[in-house]
């Protein structure tokens, strides 16, 4: 049994980790989209853009925090 979970704990570490990167490439799309919009008066826009990039950071951050649990 205790091999079981072990194995579902490995199998979903990986499955996290490659989630985990995908929303890291995300974020990099959604970070370079800001740079047309920097300097214009469309702050409301520089805005929005740059909360969902610190949204994305700390999704990826809290299903890294979770592979490492997982890993213990």
């Amino acid at each position: 049994m205790a091999q079981a979970r072990r194995e579902d704990a490995a199998s979903a570490a990986a499955e996290l980790a490659v989630i985990a990167d995908t929303i890291e490439r995300h974020r990099e799309r959604v970070a370079g989209l800001v740079t047309p919009f920097l300097g214009t008066e469309r702050d409301d826009v520089v805005t929005s853009i740059h909360e969902a990039e610190r949204q994305l950071v700390i999704a990826a951050r809290a299903l890294r925090r979770t592979i490492k649990s997982l890993e213990n």
